[in-house]
């Protein structure tokens, strides 16, 4: 049987902590497969009200859900703490890519990656919208040739704030 192989970026623009609920676990004890998405979307929300963003409005359009993958690493179980850590890459002209990584915050333990596919919606119209401006100015990587001196959009933001 093959197994997916999910490889996750070196730099995560975010990080936040999220405690296992008694909701979370399966019937084997520990974490279920199902609670990891909902654990991730969780996350997902933190990182956007961090940028000023919501599902519904990323500076305009929307995000909707492409795909998902989830590689899980070990168990977990009620009481445990999880760090999701949280990166933003391969954009194309309608969305990008999160990346996650799941780790046990007392331990450093990795317990699951995980990747989501998005693309930028407008619900008014029902149609995939191009990538904001705003969004690709924060997470999207300089070009090469790119200078490095433009202040950032948003400079009250730091890249790895935990909420």
């Amino acid at each position: 049987m093959g197994r997916v192989k999910l490889d996750l970026p070196e730099r995560f623009d975010f990080s936040t902590d999220i405690p296992i609920r008694i909701g979370d676990i399966n019937y084997g004890g520990h974490l279920g497969n199902d609670a990891v998405l909902t654990l991730i979307h969780e996350a997902r929300v933190r990182f956007l009200t961090r940028y000023g963003f919501t599902e519904l409005n990323v500076d305009g359009p929307g995000l909707i859900m492409v795909d998902a993958v989830v590689v899980y690493k070990s168990e977990a179980f009620y009481g445990q703490t999880l760090t999701v850590k949280i990166a933003v890459g391969a954009f194309s002209r309608t969305g990008c890519d999160l990346f996650y990584h799941l780790s046990d915050k007392t331990t450093g333990r990795e317990v699951a990656r995980a990747k989501t596919s998005i693309a930028f919606f407008d619900y008014g119209n029902r149609r995939t919208a191009k990538v904001p401006e705003t969004f690709k100015t924060i997470f999207a990587p300089d070009p090469p040739s790119a200078k490095k001196t433009q202040p950032s959009p948003r400079p009250d933001l730091d890249r790895q704030k935990k909420i």
